[in-house]
């Protein structure tokens, strides 16, 4: 899929139903913007720290960012607010898109808006 994201999100110690519950928490989220569709998809290999690979299947989502030009940015924006409401634990997170890896675990806030801020950058033409 053309204008796709990745984003694979797990937590250490969590079991499936807390990661599943997360991911349906930034789905929803992702939802309320202009994107073409937000849906889990199946993850590949099993992150660091998961115990079981359900749990990696249910902590993927897919976002068909369509043709808006705002829609990686958003979805960014969207993504970053969300992680940062995550105080009790943090989960980790992977985002690809066309071929580009984001990953992030233990950041300091301005890290986390650095990294989102480059990988936004790096897309911009790509997804305008």
């Amino acid at each position: 899929m053309e204008n796709a994201l990745q984003i694979l999100l797990s937590e250490e110690g969590s079991d499936a139903e807390h990661v599943a519950r997360r991911t349906r928490n930034l789905r929803e989220e992702l939802l309320q913007l202009d994107v073409e569709d937000v849906r889990s998809a199946p993850a590949g290999e099993v992150p660091p720290g998961a115990r079981a690979v359900d749990v990696a299947m249910v902590g993927s989502l897919l976002v068909d960012l369509g043709s808006a030009a705002a829609g990686l940015g958003q979805v960014v924006a969207v993504i970053r607010d969300w992680w940062g409401r995550c105080h009790d634990t943090r989960p980790s997170l992977r985002l690809t898109l066309d071929g580009d890896v984001l990953e992030l675990s233990e950041a300091t806030d301005d890290q986390v808006t650095e990294a989102f801020d480059l990988f936004v950058r790096r897309h911009a033409t790509a997804v305008t």
